[in-house]
């Protein structure tokens, strides 16, 4: 009797929605196939998450394949993230794939194996520019930029936590210095063009309440952001809806008021004035000031390498953000098509610099899916001195990238401020997590330094990586992005501490040399 109860409900509440389906004119599909259409809209929804499990092969999916996720997770968990039986790639035929060239014999090379290695900067960030607080990062490996309101606070507490455990650095993104980023880890502090933290009521800069944040917390440096490689040269929109009191007070703007975001800064207007920003910036803080931008026009570059080799103005850092980076959310025009990706972006940047002889007086960054060994190794080689790691840190904490971010429904509660979500991610759990990964990557770096034969990652030049070019055919990375001799090459002077930094231990680092 109740079986046939519950039969008749089930079937009059598939009659309402058939009724509902044939009536309605938003959907045709529904008009037509009333019920059964909705299959369609279900497997859309769920498109992500089946392509992962049950379509695509282990090595093809974007942004990452499941053999990148599987790494990511195993290095996180601290299992086994070693791979059997051999590679699945098509390995005679992957057209710019890169391979990396090892070496028979080699000098003195660190324990490779060491799963607390260090593995410090080859360069004094702010050194050469002789700032009041210049100093040596002591990883190679840190967390990108993610604003709290665009990640959760307990994702931003646990990668900030990890960064901490790890010896990290974490970049806070233009959202602001919440408190969920006072949680042990050394901090870079971004500044978008809403200036959010430091801004005038009418969202101007206000110095006074930059000295003040960065007197607040362990702010290490100052990164300009310029834009992004998922969105460059657009704006934001920040609805009111979301600006919470909490949103509110770390961003310093109205409750409950839509907040725009401008594409560009009200600080200054061309090169010349932005490096009078920075060094004002400089001279206030005594903190090193970078800048962090995707590459599309090159005109920036050039006058900002010429202006810069004048000597007495300049960035400590350039931070270059791959087309292929990502964000919370951004239109597809912009994520497919603007700004260059990674590679060719910053070897352009490099080249404008390497014409004038400043690469060693500079840090360069590199972000935009370099948490992946074979990434991070030829962003090395290309004269990247560290790497920052987002969408890769996420996967770290427990993101399954279901690509949900710009929805407010991250099912893993990383990517949103949804309360029921929210409660999913454990800090200190993903904290730990967070850490092992950075950990894993910086050890996979220096094995893969050590089988070239060299002590650390940035000594890994162009002449050691190969890009296959189709069938049965490779180039040298310096002819696949016209690298002249030298170019991707620390200084001689630089390579040698860093090499003794490594292979002698801390006390070779008694005094780094500026640069």
């Amino acid at each position: 009797m109740r079986a046939r109860s519950i039969g008749a409900a089930a079937a009059a509440g598939l009659a309402l929605v058939a009724a509902r389906d044939l009536v309605q004119k938003k959907h045709a599909l529904l008009r037509n196939f009333p019920v059964v259409g909705h299959a369609r809209y279900l497997l859309e929804t769920i498109g992500p998450e089946l392509r992962q499990y049950v379509v695509t092969s282990n090595d093809e999916e974007r942004p990452f394949s499941r053999d990148q996720r599987s790494w990511i997770y195993a290095s996180a968990k601290e299992e086994n993230n070693y791979f059997g039986f051999g590679t699945d790639n098509d390995v005679e035929h992957m057209q710019g794939h890169a391979y990396i060239k090892q070496r028979t014999f080699a000098g003195t090379l660190p324990d490779l194996h060491d799963p607390q290695a260090p593995l410090p900067s080859a360069k004094v960030l702010g050194g050469p520019r002789g700032r009041a607080k210049a100093f040596r990062p002591a990883s190679i490996v840190n967390i990108s930029a993610m604003s709290f309101g665009s990640l959760s606070g307990p994702a931003i507490t646990a990668l900030n936590k990890g960064a901490a455990l790890a010896g990290a650095m974490h970049n806070t993104g233009e959202g602001g210095l919440s408190d969920y980023h006072r949680s042990g880890g050394d901090l870079v502090l971004q500044i978008g063009t809403s200036y959010f933290g430091c801004r005038n009521d009418d969202g101007t800069f206000n110095l006074d309440k930059l000295k003040a944040v960065v007197a607040s917390a362990p702010v290490k440096a100052l990164e300009i952001k310029l834009s992004q490689g998922a969105k460059p040269g657009l704006g934001g929109m920040l609805p009111g809806a979301k600006v919470t009191p909490e949103i509110a007070g770390i961003r310093g703007i109205p409750v409950g008021k839509d907040c725009a975001s401008p594409s560009r800064h009200s600080a200054f207007h061309d090169v010349d004035s932005m490096l009078d920003f920075v060094e004002l910036l400089a001279t206030e803080t005594g903190l090193p000031v970078g800048i962090k931008s995707a590459v599309g026009d090159m005109g920036f570059w050039e006058e900002l390498a010429t202006l810069m080799a004048r000597g007495d103005r300049g960035v400590d850092f350039v931070t270059v953000d791959g087309g292929e980076g990502g964000t919370g959310a951004a239109p597809l025009i912009f994520a497919d098509s603007v700004s260059l990706p990674f590679r060719m972006g910053f070897s352009r940047v490099y080249a404008a610099f390497a014409e004038r002889g400043l690469t060693d007086d500079v840090t360069f960054i590199g972000s935009g899916k370099l948490g992946l060994p074979e990434n991070a190794a030829v962003a090395f080689a290309l004269g990247v001195d560290m790497i920052n790691v987002a969408r890769e840190a996420m996967l770290s904490i427990g993101c399954i990238q279901a690509q949900k971010c710009h929805t407010d429904k991250c099912p893993t509660g990383i990517a949103t401020q949804a309360p029921w979500l929210v409660r999913g991610v454990d800090a200190p759990s993903k904290a730990q997590r967070a850490a092992v990964y950075l950990r894993t990557l910086r050890r996979e770096l220096l094995k893969v330094s050590g089988a070239v034969g060299v002590a650390h990652p940035s000594l890994i030049t162009p002449a050691d990586i190969d890009i296959m070019n189709g069938d049965y055919d490779a180039r040298g990375l310096a002819s696949v992005y016209g690298y002249k001799d030298g170019w991707g090459e620390l200084g001689t002077d630089l390579a040698q501490e860093i090499t003794a930094l490594l292979t002698t231990g801390p006390d070779a680092d008694r005094k780094p040399a500026a640069g």
